[in-house]
């Protein structure tokens, strides 16, 4: 694979990210959406990915936050 394929991880800089970034789990390619939240961890609409608690986890694979990726 090449370094392009993860040049949007997230990697836990914030600095690439907005309140509005949607980020995809590298693993199972679960799309966290700020506009929904995290129903499964209780996580309400309009939290921003970057204000997730440090052990949130994929809801699908329990990928941790540096297995995701900025969507273009």
């Amino acid at each position: 694979m090449s370094a392009a394929f993860f040049a949007g991880s997230y990697g836990g800089s914030a600095d690439k990210l907005n309140d509005e970034s949607r980020l995809e789990c590298k693993i199972c390619w679960y799309v966290y959406d700020p506009v929904e939240g995290d129903p499964y961890w209780q996580i309400p609409p309009g939290t921003a990915f970057s204000k997730l608690p440090s052990d949130w986890s994929c809801p699908n694979c329990d990928g941790r936050k540096d297995d995701f990726m900025v969507m273009p």
